[in-house]
């Protein structure tokens, strides 16, 4: 899910067949960000720096490697920034589309989805 940091709306979505990882999820879609968009990503997508030089994601702790503080203070700066996209995933999350397992045709999860995404970007308005 892609949305805009100055309003909130969704942008745009990406699904697939079955369970996959968000990070390659990311790389198969081929979306088209310019090199000057800032890309604020959760833990999952460490990495994204090779793909994409504007992007921020936190850094994980390791049991031999604790985070120091100042890892920490650059942690809590990007999840303030990332609290946007958080707050649409729970938006989203009231349809419960997300929140359960869809037992609906998988063909029509798509149009539902963006559908869903269309009504909260009308109430973004």
């Amino acid at each position: 899910m892609v949305v805009n940091k100055k309003d909130g709306k969704i942008i745009c979505l990406n699904f697939d067949n079955g369970k996959k990882h968000d990070f390659k999820l990311f790389i198969e879609s081929r979306i088209a960000i310019e090199k000057k968009t800032a890309i604020y990503g959760d833990s999952g997508y460490q990495g994204i720096c090779k793909l994409h030089n504007n992007s921020l994601t936190p850094q994980k702790a390791s049991k031999k490697h604790k985070l120091t503080k100042e890892e920490k203070r650059n942690n809590r700066e990007i999840s303030r920034k990332r609290i946007l996209i958080e707050n649409v995933i729970g938006k989203i999350k009231i349809f419960r589309i997300l929140a359960e397992r869809y037992r609906n045709r998988r063909k029509r999860y798509n149009l539902r989805f963006n559908l869903i995404a269309g009504i909260y970007n009308f109430e973004r308005m």
